[in-house]
């Protein structure tokens, strides 16, 4: 089960106290001051791990707290600093700050590592406050407190392709046969209830990766159906494979609702590269396939391609056409 949305709280170390002691040694009658500086608190630190691909982890842990500094101790000796609070998150993690939903950081790249939020310093003993006219004072600066906030995780999964359409337009089969993935595919609509991806191995070892959501219907981007939640899956593709049941009545009219509640969710989508493609090639006839190539698709510069993942009918040209689009 892929979580890809969770809140959590986080907390750096405060710093430890810094001491008040003195020294106590024979034959020195006015040792002064001695007392060290508290150690510093522990950071929140945040990882990407490509080893990682859901935030189920978090559901069950909602509190990250670093450690504190330890105090300081007589003879000047410092305290402790603390260990950091190391957070392990799957590579395309977001950030936000739970009350503004502001985007605080992208943890796009395996292994990027961000220092979030920063443990306290540690409070300075009382021998550092000695002046000649205060030889022995006896007070010492407390830690100061490390900061905390709650904070959004959500999920973003980095692919090349982004595999789009209605329920039943062929995505699952799709993906299934150009790569290793084996979503659930069935004769009924949203039998693909959470995101997949699958890596295309394309020619001379070479490979993309494609991102199948479930299926989209109108009114999307409003939380309608299923595919709301997951069109940020999608956020970050170069291409977005458009796939189109052949054997509908009115293909413009899906191509034109997709558009539409793509564009709605994100200003990010209109940019993108776009390849129509109608699915389900094998169930028409040769008169079919001309009639619909024939007609030219609004808001669509390019040609569409025709295939039937099934029958393997087209595919290989696709694939081709995309790997040439995710190189660009």
């Amino acid at each position: 089960m892929i979580i890809d949305y969770t809140k959590i709280y986080v907390k750096a170390g405060d710093g430890g106290p810094g001491a008040v002691a003195f020294r106590r040694e024979k034959f020195v009658a006015k040792g002064g001051p001695s007392g060290g500086n508290g150690g510093k608190g522990g950071d929140i630190v945040f990882v990407a791990d490509n080893n990682l691909t859901t935030l189920l982890d978090f559901k069950y842990r909602r509190r990250h707290l670093a450690e504190n500094g330890g105090s300081g101790e007589k003879s000047r000796k410092d305290g402790k600093s603390a260990e950091d609070e190391i957070i392990k998150v799957p590579v395309g993690t977001v950030i936000k700050d739970a009350e503004t939903e502001e985007v605080l950081q992208d943890l796009d790249e395996n292994g990027k590592r961000i220092i979030f939020l920063k443990g306290g310093n540690g409070g300075k003993g009382n021998s550092n406050f000695a002046t000649p006219t205060n030889q022995a004072p006896r007070y010492a600066q407390p830690g100061i407190a490390g900061k905390e906030m709650d904070i959004i995780l959500e999920l973003k999964m980095l692919a090349d392709v982004g595999l789009v359409g209605f329920p039943n337009a062929g995505k699952s089969t799709f993906i299934s046969v150009v790569s290793a993935a084996r979503p659930k595919i069935a004769d009924y609509p949203f039998t693909t209830l959470e995101p997949n991806l699958g890596i295309v191995k394309y020619k001379d070892f070479r490979s993309f990766v494609i991102a199948d959501i479930p299926g989209i219907i109108e009114g999307a981007h409003v939380g309608k159906g299923l595919g709301h939640k997951f069109l940020k899956h999608i956020e970050r593709t170069k291409v977005l494979l458009i796939l189109i049941d052949a054997t509908v009545e009115d293909p413009q009219k899906e191509y034109d609702v997709l558009l539409n509640e793509l564009i709605e969710f994100s200003d990010l989508m209109k940019d993108k590269k776009k390849v129509v493609v109608f699915t389900k090639a094998d169930l028409l006839s040769d008169e079919e396939k001309e009639k619909l190539l024939s007609k030219k698709m609004k808001n669509y510069a390019g040609t569409p391609y025709l295939i039937s993942s099934v029958a393997q009918i087209g595919t290989a040209n696709l694939i081709d056409n995309l790997w040439n689009l995710v190189e660009e």
